[in-house]
């Protein structure tokens, strides 16, 4: 205790000191968290962005050619066909797992009753579930029987459901339930309502009916649309590279396309997007890490600097001591404990303030979306950092700042008490 009271008592006689080393403290754990959280927040909403869908997965698109082969120009438009699904299903055993495709048709008008909105139509298989991770809230999705029978079924999104069943914004949400069994008019056909997906924020405003059923009510033909699958065993860039290739060089077989056309068709790798997703977000953090630790250092350089002055100013006062039997140890406990005091209660506010400004970014901007007309996008999702992270950032500034304190507290335990004295 008599310790503690001498470390007060010096504290009460040089205020400003104190405050400028308290505020240097607490300045580099406050930017430490406020960065970190801030940099989490912009982390966490593009992995929302990306968990929308099965990271092994990928989707197949159309393309045109880019290189003359036998007889054929560059600029050929290469429609993906039946055969292509049946290729990618019987041809990559090793790695694909499930495959399907999406068929689209746009400018339709879905009616229920009175109400009635213009939409497109995705004939999907029973696994777009599960690639684009849909949600759903009543009923079910698309099965494998639909897609034998060719059934007129349909599944709604959550938005569009509101809008059939009723105007009444307050009433929507549960009674749009009553629509399962029900049947809606696509057109001039029927179909009936079998579940209702929640929709996201992205814009994706398609309702999905069996891929056969759509195909054959409007005349697709043998045009496959894009192809969806699910793999296994692609576990580094270059062997999901190779997979591509190899895929690719497949398929152009089927229409003539030189093997070393890669353009001809494009292929959404989503385990690829992933990982340079992922390498993106490493560097991020990283990049936050050393600006935070730049600031605390900053902080500690500050709490030495200062401790190197106070030293300096109460040498006399040392030397006057060591003169009437103050052992060196006394005097070096006494200038690291103060450095460690210091550190831990300034470090402690600055913790404090830092968490309490990230709770405010979360309740401010937290969630925000950006709505770019066709879709909204979350650009700043649970800006905040752990609790054990703030406080291993403040454990780090405490014990940095009793290093801080030593180097000057060795240098007082040191000084003769003879050169003490002289010192001014």
């Amino acid at each position: 205790m008599e310790l503690l009271s001498e470390i007060w008592q010096t504290t009460r006689r040089n205020k400003l000191r104190t405050g400028l080393t308290g505020f240097a403290v607490a300045w580099g754990i406050f930017m430490l968290i406020v960065l970190l959280g801030a940099g989490n927040g912009l982390i966490n909403a593009q992995m929302s962005h990306a968990n929308r869908f099965l990271s092994n997965s990928m989707m197949v698109f159309n393309g045109w050619t880019t290189k003359p082969y036998q007889g054929l120009k560059e600029g050929r438009y290469v429609p993906l066909k039946d055969r292509d699904l049946a290729t990618t299903e019987s041809n990559f055993t090793d790695n694909i797992d499930e495959v399907g495709a999406i068929q689209s048709q746009y400018g339709l008008t879905i009616s229920y009753g009175q109400q009635y909105i213009s939409n497109g139509l995705d004939g999907v298989y029973p696994n777009h579930t599960l690639i684009e991770k849909k949600e759903m809230l009543y009923g079910r999705f698309i099965n494998k029987i639909d897609l034998q029978e060719k059934r007129k079924v349909i599944v709604l999104g959550n938005k569009q459901a509101a809008e059939l069943v009723s105007s009444q914004e307050t009433l929507q949400n549960s009674r749009i339930q009553t629509l399962i069994g029900k049947y809606v008019k696509v057109d001039n056909f029927a179909f009936r309502v079998v579940g209702i997906y929640k929709q996201d924020e992205n814009g994706d405003p398609n309702l999905y009916v069996p891929y056969t059923t759509l195909k054959e009510m409007f005349g697709k033909g043998d045009e496959a649309g894009r192809i969806e699958f699910t793999f296994h065993g692609l576990v580094t860039q270059q062997q999901n590279e190779q997979f591509e290739r190899d895929y690719k060089r497949r398929i152009g077989a089927n229409h003539q396309v030189a093997p070393d056309d890669e353009d001809a068709f494009w292929i959404w790798n989503r385990y690829t997007q992933s990982m340079q997703m992922q390498d993106g977000i490493n560097i991020i953090r990283t990049a936050l890490w050393i600006v935070g630790l730049f600031t605390l250092l900053s902080g500690i350089v500050g709490v030495s600097n200062i401790m190197l002055i106070a030293v300096k100013e109460r040498t006399h006062e040392f030397g006057i001591r060591k003169a009437i039997g103050a052992k060196p140890w006394s005097i070096l406990r006494l200038i690291i404990i103060e450095s460690i005091i210091i550190t831990t209660i300034f470090g402690y506010i600055g913790m404090l303030l830092g968490i309490a400004a990230n709770e405010y970014m979360n309740a401010t901007i937290g969630n925000t979306k950006v709505d770019a007309g066709l879709f909204k996008a979350t650009v700043f999702v649970d800006p905040t950092v752990g609790i054990d992270v703030c406080i291993e950032a403040t454990l780090v500034m405490i014990i940095a700042g009793t290093f801080a304190g030593l180097i000057p507290a060795m240098k007082a335990a040191r000084i003769r008490p003879i050169e003490a004295l002289r010192a001014e």
